[in-house]
């Protein structure tokens, strides 16, 4: 008994002596009870950082027959502060046996040492009877197994059919953000980097794959072969990915002597080589850009078929799903084209930030995901600028905005301590506020200032860990080359002045006002009120769902400011006007006679402006009478705020219409969409609710007014990237609305395919649409059912996914949710987006509510809470709700799940949609009502 009486009593007597500042380090003082029912050496959710993980030497096996693996790791720790104890995270893994051995690798005890188990927490301890000195290094050697995982998280195994019906397995890593601990004992926090050096077992048929090329193959007994890796670069935990499969690969080199592969099953590597010709390009591109060589001697991109984000930076090894990657010249459509090249810049993008330095803590996730996706329109506007990128940035700030003018929005920089609430991180906020309010400040410091602070942020903080101010604290240093002293960035008081910029004739502090964009949540709402030749400007906080007058009013707003960095042009002036808007109000002066003024110049800003007085109808006459007076990214701003505001209950619904009404002039393509955008979303609302007499005059209005554009629009592949993605909207918006002559070309086309038996190519832009119409007939469904089953192109089988999912036989559609549950023909992957498909369709919208309801556990076992794909199901099965019936619906299912609604920030933002589209109903149906039975003839 003694053994475990010491064992129990160690806990509270040799613990790591706590560094003084360091909230992690203190002892505990509630003591946890482990598996066993002995206390638990640590309390917290975060791992103590007295003991720094140096090395990991990591040998995987996994048995690809019966779906296990096995394996070990050494790893080499510093001990920073004396101690019995090493914790560390473990998940779902079998501890088979562990040690401690010393410098010279003599074991540091001569029997197994025993290890507890922390569950709630994913963590192990291990106990060293003897103590662990400061400054000393020590090796913990640890074997475990486990199954292979049959989710998406850790290292789980995936499968593909081949052309003849055989079913192949691969094995397959997806760590981040705190799933490497389901693949391997290890420290799972971003800010403890390490090297890893990875040996992989597995059969002749197969290769493995892992960060680094393979320095040497080993031939084992029974037939086995050993690869071993060549050591990584320092690198986090989520970064690390290995990979067993039979794909095949097309490989090419940068001008700098990367090797860059992309690897695919191997019924589909003709579909690999788009995606290699824009790897090259956007790898060599970052090079330049960052002016720091790719660190790693090879960059592998692969194609998983079981995958649930779009893709995963892991360093040197980047996986994708496959329609994230694949591009089938004969299926793939503009939009995909356009979509894969994102991607695929995104991933590289964090090759650097994110990879090369990483954020503290998964707080500050936006540094990594933020800068990633607004790289992606920097990069793919500079290699490909046929694509014309910069105007999907527009969506991407529609889309921030749309969550950020919710109360239930978070800020960018957000405490985030568990797994759920991690994984809950990886949103719009993070993502697309990240990259608006970073082009933003692009805009603002000029491009030179913004990449050379850039620069100066990712060569500092080299495979090292930073936090947001550290990243305004390297963009304001302004330092030239001989302020440098050794090794040193000059941050001196004395370089106050030199570090402060100048906008519109003020100094300021960057730190201080970019603050104001990350640490508060919401988006300003700037006011202008023109008298004359004067401005008055006031910023307040833009919500769509607490009005001015409401008892909430004040509480929301209290406290709210930001840095504005205002631009605005006049009729009268050729460049820009600047000003920094730092307090609630301000006046401007115009010089001059001016006629119009329109503020947040192409949208380069983060906020909404609202014009008071008459100051909407001078612009909407301007549209009216000029509208190539602004350039098509300003028309589509006004589009925008115009209905946001309408949402907000500040502009009546009527004078955003009627600023809509010169869209018949309009040749751009983009406002054009965006202004169809809006009208579609109000048809689909109200044709949900039944509103019989104002979704016909809707319909009606639309088939109308866009006559002239629809009847344009070619069944073809031609034209420009926008011109076809205008074209698949427009189209698939018109055969929708029933508009006849749409709708029987749709119906010949794919009658002649289904004749040619699927031998002739569809136009890819329209192949959805034309699949849709089809799907609408019994005989059609079953028949595009069964292509599903056999392509081999992801892009096809997402279209037909979208087409099935368009019948209005609630019994298909019941049949479609139940084959996405069951996995086999419907992959798990797709199962988030075909819930959404079919909570679009009308006589889906119920269907999908009550799906999710009836197998939320079985939904949550799939994806985890707090993932992407159970967020989309939440937000996409809600938001077409519209009535207050829907809404305490809602709030009774989200009660009922108490345990895990109350972890998630996701069920505020969906019950807070249905609230802004209850109000939007009650506000504007007999307005839209009026305004349709006057502009119909």
């Amino acid at each position: 008994m003694m053994y475990f009486l010491i064992l129990a009593l160690l806990p509270y007597c040799v613990f790591g002596v706590s560094h003084a500042n360091d909230g992690n380090d203190s002892a505990t003082e509630t003591a946890h009870e482990a598996t066993n029912g002995l206390p638990f050496p640590w309390s917290k959710v975060r791992l103590p950082n007295y003991i720094v993980p140096i090395h990991y030497h990591l040998l995987i096996h996994p048995n690809l027959t019966t779906l296990n693996f096995s394996g070990s790791v050494r790893i080499e720790i510093d001990v920073k502060n004396n101690t019995n104890w090493v914790v560390l995270h473990s998940k779902n893994l079998e501890i088979t046996a562990a040690t401690i051995l010393d410098e010279s690798e003599a074991h540091h005890s001569e029997k197994q040492l025993p290890v507890l188990e922390y569950p709630p927490h994913e963590q192990i301890a291990i106990f060293s009877p003897k103590i662990l000195f400061t400054g000393e290094k020590y090796f913990l050697h640890l074997e475990f197994a486990a199954p292979l995982g049959d989710g998406f998280y850790g290292f789980y195994k995936s499968t593909y059919k081949t052309k003849t019906g055989e079913t192949r397995v691969l094995a397959s890593t997806h760590f981040e953000p705190t799933s490497a601990r389901m693949a391997f004992p290890c420290f799972d926090e971003p800010s403890f980097k390490a090297n890893y050096s990875i040996r992989i077992r597995r059969s002749q048929s197969h290769i493995a794959l892992s960060n680094m090329p393979i320095e040497q193959t080993v031939p084992l007994q029974g037939g086995l072969f050993e690869d071993h890796f060549e050591a990584s670069v320092r690198m986090s935990t989520y970064l690390v990915a290995f990979i067993v499969c039979d794909f095949k690969s097309v490989s090419g080199r940068t001008a700098s002597g990367i090797d860059v592969s992309i690897f695919a099953v191997p019924d589909k590597w003709h579909q690999t080589h788009y995606a290699l010709e824009a790897a090259v390009k956007l790898l060599e591109f970052y090079e330049k850009y960052f002016n720091i060589y790719y660190p790693l001697p090879k960059q592998d991109l692969i194609a998983i078929p079981d995958f649930q984000s779009g893709a995963m930076e892991n360093w040197g090894l980047t996986t994708y799903r496959e329609t994230s990657l694949l591009f089938d010249p004969d299926t793939s459509s503009a939009s995909d084209k356009l979509w894969v090249t994102m991607v695929i810049g995104h991933e590289l993008a964090h090759q650097w930030f994110g990879n090369l330095v990483t954020m503290e803590w998964w707080n500050d996730i936006w540094l990594n995901e933020g800068f990633a996706r607004y790289m992606e329109f920097v990069s793919v506007d500079a290699t490909y600028p046929e694509l014309r990128v910069e105007d999907y940035l527009l969506d991407t700030c529609f889309a921030a905005i749309g969550r950020d003018s919710l109360n239930s929005s978070r800020p960018i920089s957000s405490a985030a301590e568990n797994p759920t609430q991690i994984k809950e991180m990886f949103d719009t906020v993070s993502y697309d506020k990240g990259a608006c309010i970073l082009h933003m400040l692009r805009h603002f410091l000029t491009d030179d200032v913004f990449q050379s602070g850039i620069v100066r942020y990712l060569r500092r903080f080299s495979y090292r860990n930073a936090k947001n101010e550290d990243l305004w604290n390297s963009i304001a240093n302004t330092c030239s080359d001989e302020d440098f002293t050794s090794g040193e960035y000059c941050y001196s008081s004395g370089q106050a002045s030199k570090n402060a910029y100048r906008y519109a004739g003020e100094h300021l502090d960057l730190k201080v006002m970019m603050n104001t964009w990350t640490l508060q949540k919401g988006i300003p709402l700037v006011i202008v009120d023109r008298q004359g030749s004067v401005l008055r400007v006031r910023q307040e906080r833009f919500l769509k769902t607490v009005q001015p007058g409401d008892p909430l009013w004040l509480s929301v707003q209290q406290g709210y400011l930001w840095h504005v960095p205002l631009t605005y042009k006049t009729s009268n002036s050729k460049n820009t006007m600047r000003h920094l808007l730092e307090t609630k109000s301000d006046t401007l002066e115009l010089e001059g006679g001016v006629s119009w003024v329109k503020f947040n110049s192409d949208m380069n800003g983060y906020y909404i402006v609202h014009y008071e007085g008459d100051g909407w109808d001078t612009l909407i006459d301007l549209l009216r009478e000029n509208h190539t007076a602004l350039t098509h990214k300003d028309r589509v701003n006004l589009i925008h705020n115009a209905f946001q505001l309408v949402t907000a209950g500040r502009l009546p619904l009527s004078k955003a219409l009627d600023l809509t009404g010169y869209l018949k002039s309009e040749t751009h393509n983009v406002p054009l969409l965006q202004g169809l955008g809006y009208l579609e979303s109000f048809y689909k609302m109200l044709e949900k609710r039944n509103i019989v007499d104002v979704t016909q005059n809707l319909k009606t209005y639309i088939l109308q007014y866009f006559k002239a554009v629809i009847d344009k629009q070619t069944w073809s592949d031609t034209g420009s990237v926008s011109d076809r993605k205008l074209r698949s909207e427009v189209l698939s918006l018109a055969c929708d609305l029933g508009y006849l002559p749409c709708v029987e070309k749709a119906k010949h086309l794919f009658n002649s395919w289904v004749k040619s038996n699927g031998t002739i190519s569809l136009p890819t832009d329209v192949a959805e649409t034309i699949y849709s119409v089809g799907a609408q007939d019994n005989e059609d469904w079953s028949y595009l059912l069964e292509i599903y089953r056999v392509s081999l192109s992801e892009a096809e089988k997402y279209k037909i996914l979208g087409a099935l999912a368009s019948s209005k036989d609630s019994d298909k559609l019941s049949r479609l949710l139940d084959m996405g549950m069951e996995g086999k023909v419907i992959r798990t992957q797709d199962l988030s987006s075909l819930i959404y498909m079919v909570a679009r369709n009308p006589m889906g919208h119920f269907l999908a509510w009550n799906f999710v309801k009836k197998n939320w556990n079985a939904l949550v076992e799939k994806f985890q809470l707090g993932s992407f794909c159970i967020r989309n199901i939440l937000i996409g099965t809600t938001a077409q709700f519209s009535s207050k019936e829907e809404l305490e619906e809602i709030k009774a299912f989200f009660e009922s799940i108490r345990e895990q609604s109350s972890q998630l920030q996701v069920t505020r933002v969906a019950v807070e949609n249905v609230e802004k589209n209850i109000m939007w109903l009650k506000r504007n149906l007999e307005p839209l009502r009026t305004w349709l039975q006057k502009h119909l003839p």
